[in-house]
């Protein structure tokens, strides 16, 4: 999952669960009141229609967030992310206040799904299902995952350097496999594709031995409908979908076999399977997540598969192209030195937009991020920053200004990870008292986590929060047509600014100074609900400054129905704001700069500002 799927000769992780069968019954959960500092238009379920995420309004939605969290991974709560509901509330609500986040990865695991085959755990479901909706409460949309590493745990010996999460014990059993041995292995990701029980585990999932893949997809089906029928109709419309396998990779290729081949003739069928389970459980209106090789996009040539899912035709609405991405060679310490710079992703991510394009699609990158620990750790500032440029843009930042209209989609995303266990762990490595894990993310050394808690029990940041909580195009009324943001985030005592405004645009550059700005353009639609951007909280009322052709303000007031530039606060209760933009027309082409640079703009000064804008959307991207 996390930190490796970079390191030199290996990239992360392969496979997610499996499970056995059963049908739980379940009693709906009660008819919830709407959300905290809701609005009319906030809280319908999302679909995909014309290669976007849209909201019941047919605003295209983008999702930011974090995946929550590697805390799955351990036997210490149980495989589950929290070790209470409380924990789980005190996240989300940093998650959202802190990391400016709207959506989470939510992991869950097989193994104590169901711990015994044809046995699900209904105590770990009702514990899972309670704790994704304490995120639901807080006006966060959620999409579960069925994650697993290296296959399970039980693969490994209890004084093995390596551990895995995942399938059960029993699916181990079953396979007689080979004791586990990594060789001559520097990074844990090496397992994947050098440890031969590992890649016999993963070989027999996917070809179903010993009925393996039938029971998972059974556990799964169960698992969405225990979900769908606890939580009430408002809550399970901020549920988007399921991703179905966490980084799937074959294990070994049948002779002839190629990964193109594997993806056509295992996976891609797999995903079919997974999709008629959803429908069974009454999903059928959420689309599966589904992730390619897990190597398609590897940024070491000689670790690439090819793949992509390239064989299963135009996925459309049911279907949403899924990947990661982690950089290899910064990681690996050795093949990259020095710092990422402006543009250094947009390459990588352009080629999931134009495979979501290509599937007819559209794409969500649900895992990215670089470890804060260790020997790599300096890069983590200009790796991370590189990253959400790329998801923001397809254009470097020196670039944007004069190609803005080829930005491309704003990519949704979530970051690895959201653990505020971090450093506070107490793990017993494949069951061994003797190596008791403590610090990091303890799992096989990674340390990722964006979030800690202090020593009051208050969540905290770990990385600039500059970086993390960020302007972002949450729901856009129309079509995107370009968008940046410039966050000014630091790398020790260095500000990293790499869109800079142009000189041709003196006023917009005056009203920007050394703050933070970001800039959305796009062509409006037919709805009636306005245009939303996340309000980091270095944005306070008193220093937000919007240029629109919809209105020039500094201190946005209040929203209202007829406010053209107005704020308000983010559903959930946590604090977090958004400015909302109002347009009253269809197909017009509409632009807003919002900036925290400057503290008493003069009316002479917004104005002159506001015809460089013009002028210059008009040039560049037409009217």
């Amino acid at each position: 999952m996390p930190n490796i799927r970079a390191r030199l000769l290996a990239v992360l992780v392969v496979l997610c669960g499996l499970c056995g069968f059963l049908t739980v019954a379940g009693t709906p959960a009660a008819t919830a009141a709407p959300l905290p500092d809701s609005l009319p238009f906030d809280g319908t379920a999302l679909t995909v229609s014309g290669g976007r995420f849209v909201d019941g309004t047919g605003r295209e939605v983008v999702l930011r967030g974090y995946n929550v969290s590697g805390e799955t991974k351990l036997a210490e709560n149980k495989g589950l992310p929290f070790a209470s509901v409380a924990d789980a509330r005190k996240s989300a609500t940093a998650l959202r206040a802190l990391g400016g986040g709207n959506s989470v990865r939510f992991l869950l695991s097989w193994a104590y799904a169901e711990p015994v085959r044809g046995q699900v755990d209904t105590g770990y479901l009702a514990a899972a299902t309670d704790q994704m909706r304490a995120f639901l409460d807080a006006g966060i949309r959620v999409y579960p995952d069925f994650h697993q590493d290296l296959y399970s745990r039980w693969l490994f010996d209890p004084d093995s350097w390596y551990t895995g999460d995942g399938a059960p014990r029993w699916a181990v059993e079953l396979g007689d496999y080979p004791d586990e041995s990594c060789g001559i292995c520097l990074f844990w990701g090496q397992n994947i594709t050098q440890n031969g029980a590992v890649k016999a585990a993963q070989h027999d999932l996917w070809h179903n031995a010993h009925g393996l893949q039938d029971a998972f997809l059974a556990t799964a089906q169960q698992t969405m409908t225990y979900v769908r029928q606890h939580l009430s109709a408002e809550q399970f419309a901020g549920v988007i979908g399921f991703d179905p396998y966490n980084e799937p990779f074959a294990g070994t290729y049948d002779s002839g076999q190629t990964s193109r081949t594997w993806e056509r003739d295992l996976l891609w069928p797999f995903y079919v399977r997974f999709r008629a389970r959803m429908d069974a459980a009454g999903w059928q209106d959420k689309p599966a997540l589904v992730e390619p090789n897990m190597f398609w996009n590897a940024n070491i040539e000689s670790q690439k598969h090819v793949g992509g899912l390239l064989d299963a035709g135009t996925l459309g609405s049911r279907y949403v192209f899924n990947t990661h991405f982690y950089d290899q060679k910064a990681i690996s310490a050795i093949l990259m030195w020095g710092k990422a710079a402006d543009g250094q992703y947009v390459t990588d991510f352009g080629a999931v937009r134009d495979r979501a394009a290509a599937a007819g699609t559209t794409a969500v990158v649900s895992e990215f991020g670089h470890p804060l620990a260790g020997t790599v750790s300096d890069k983590a500032p200009t790796v991370l920053k590189a990253m959400y440029q790329a998801l923001d843009s397809r254009v470097k930042g020196a670039d944007w200004w004069t190609r803005p209209a080829a930005s491309g989609p704003v990519l949704s995303g979530n970051q690895w990870q959201w653990d505020i266990y971090h450093g506070r762990h107490h793990e017993l490595m494949n069951g061994n008292p003797d190596k008791v894990l403590t610090t990091g993310d303890a799992w096989n050394d990674e340390d990722l986590s964006a979030v800690r808690l202090d020593d009051t029990g208050r969540a905290t940041l770990r990385q600039d929060a500059r970086l993390l909580d960020r302007i972002y195009p949450g729901a856009t009324s129309g079509t995107t047509l370009a968008f940046t943001y410039e966050d000014r985030s630091r790398d020790g005592s260095t500000t990293l600014t790499w869109n800079p405004v142009p000189s041709s645009l003196p006023s917009v550059a005056r009203l920007v100074g050394s703050g933070q700005y970001g800039l959305h353009v796009w062509r409006s639609g037919s709805g009636s609900a306005p245009t939303e951007l996340h309000l980091p909280a270095s944005f306070l009322a008193a220093s937000t400054t919007v240029v629109s052709d919809l209105g020039t303000v500094h201190a946005p007031p209040a929203y209202t129905a007829t406010t053209p530039v107005g704020v308000a606060a983010e559903p959930g209760g946590t604090g977090s704001r958004r400015l909302l933009l109002t347009d009253t027309d269809a197909g017009t082409l509409h632009y807003a700069l919002v900036t925290n640079g400057a503290t008493a703009p003069s009316t002479a000064l917004l104005t002159a500002a506001r015809g460089e804008l013009a002028a210059w959307a008009a040039q560049r991207i037409g009217g």
